[in-house]
């Protein structure tokens, strides 16, 4: 939860079983990487942050051990999600179990970050593989290219192959953004460019800016693409800023097909930053390359960021993805327990829906937790058991969720007393937050239509269905209220 998907799918997912030893009070929790690049980072990264978690989770004090692995051991093996099934690179075929490494030994990048690359010609220099350990492949660094780039140079970065169009479940909450990206991804640089995804987190920006880089690179293999945060583009432009070399900047983004760049919010408050994005941004549109962004609001929305930016920002198509409604919820559910060769009962995926609302991100954690109880416990996946397996979750839900609570921060919200949500008046100042407040009663708790009537001042359960009904309608067209609606909710599960 604490750490970008990316990130967590690249350095920790993939992480082997550790060995666990107890011995004088303390227990030790030693864990094997495959590669010395891969040990440093995970050590300065995340294991002060791994062993405070576990020293929380274990009640005493765990000192978490972080090794490379002997040769003769096999390397730790990438989940579904790392290394997909049939995914292969072009040209010369290289070991399943190949690390990627720039010219200075350094690796460049994931493996299944590299396996999106062309296969390289003239410039790569393969290593016979040690038995049990990787092979090395060099390439040549991205920030060497120049303008009149060689079809020898990396022609993508970041991208990450298992996040396809075919594996995205569609439903009403991404339906238009599914749609944009499908004709960006068909006819790049054309059509809603640039193309602004906005909503909440884990709800599937991500996914669909990779599925239309991934799409893209299908169809066209030397297509220039490149997927980062915006907090990479940061950094490249304090790096390039520190040694006056803007000419790397600009050959490494104003040369490119296809960018993608998550979370462009991170902009706010960094002028020159800004500056080198609105450069990049106009050079782009120019040679008619597509720019696909993403943010957690609408451009007119963003805080601290120049007027000329978010105009770029709002020149193209904006869309905005929300959370998934209940039968979406249970499909997603079921695709993912169907690619771990997993059969979900509908009862089972029905009763995880309607309790884990949040994102996808949430619903995919929480399969997780019930798939793991059923093979830790040698039982079938029921109801009984998914409620067991999520009993933490569900208490903290049912805990900080009430229909009291919902009335009392969308009274602050709006500016109301606590009072008006049981009243019978009925100005549009105290209306409309009443609805809002009966809507999220029905989103976000169990209780039924007449059970929310009644803490609302004993209204009718008619009451309460038409004015779900009517701010769920207005959701759909009105940006300003979608965004409060966002807000609203977030804060209610934070």
């Amino acid at each position: 939860m604490e750490l970008p998907e990316q990130q967590f799918n690249t350095w920790i997912r993939p992480l082997p079983p550790a060995e666990v030893i107890h011995a004088e009070g303390v227990t030790c929790v030693s864990v094997r990487v495959p590669n010395r690049f891969m040990l440093d980072w995970i050590r300065t990264q995340y294991s002060a942050r791994l062993e405070a978690i576990l020293t929380e989770l274990n009640g005493s004090e765990v000192r978490l051990d972080i090794a490379q692995a002997a040769r003769a051991t096999m390397p730790m093996q990438a989940g579904p999600a790392l290394r997909p099934p049939g995914m292969v690179m072009p040209g010369r075929a290289l070991p399943p179990n190949a690390q990627f490494a720039s010219n200075s030994g350094q690796p460049l990048m994931p493996p299944q970050q590299a396996a999106a690359y062309p296969q390289q010609t003239g410039h790569s220099t393969g290593q016979a593989p040690v038995q049990g350990g990787p092979a090395m492949v060099t390439l040549p660094q991205y920030q060497d290219a120049a303008p009149n780039r060689s079809r020898s140079q990396p022609q993508v970065m970041g991208l990450n192959p298992a996040l396809t169009f075919d594996n995205l479940v569609p439903g009403r909450a991404n339906q238009m953004a599914r749609t944009a990206a499908l004709h960006v991804a068909g006819a790049p640089g054309h059509m809603y460019n640039p193309l602004f995804i906005y909503g909440g987190v884990g709800l599937g920006k991500t996914h669909l800016m990779n599925a239309v880089g991934n799409a893209l690179l299908a169809d066209k293999p030397d297509a220039r693409i490149l997927y980062l945060h915006a907090e990479q583009f940061i950094s490249d432009v304090v790096k390039n800023y520190q040694r006056k070399t803007f000419d790397e900047l600009k050959a490494k983004y104003h040369q490119l097909d296809l960018l993608l760049i998550d979370d462009v919010q991170f902009f706010a408050g960094k002028d020159r930053t800004q500056e080198e994005f609105f450069n990049a941004f106009e050079a782009l549109l120019a040679k008619k390359a597509h720019i696909i962004m993403t943010s957690d609001t609408y451009p007119k929305g963003l805080a601290n960021i120049d007027e000329r930016l978010t105009s770029r920002f709002d020149s193209g198509l904006t869309v905005a993805i929300e959370p998934p409604e209940l039968e979406m919820r249970v499909a997603i559910l079921i695709k993912k327990a169907a690619l771990e060769a997993i059969d979900m009962p509908e009862d089972v995926a029905f009763f995880v829906a309607k309790n884990v609302r949040a994102n996808v991100r949430e619903l995919e954690g929480a399969l997780r937790k019930v798939l793991a109880f059923a093979k830790f416990s040698h039982k079938e996946i029921t109801i009984a058991l998914a409620r067991e397996a999520l009993k933490d979750l569900l208490s903290i839900q049912n805990r900080q969720i009430s229909v009291e609570n919902i009335q009392k921060t969308v009274a602050d919200f709006y500016k109301i007393k606590v009072a008006d949500m049981y009243s019978k008046k009925r100005p549009a100042s105290i209306a409309k937050p009443r609805q809002i407040a009966m809507y999220l009663a029905k989103e976000l708790t169990q209780k039924s239509l007449p059970e929310i009537g009644e803490l609302f001042g004993g209204r009718d359960h008619t009451t309460v269905l038409h004015a779900v009904r009517k701010i769920m309608g207005e959701r759909g067209k009105d940006t300003e209220l979608n965004q409060q609606l966002h807000v609203l909710e977030q804060t209610l599960k934070g």
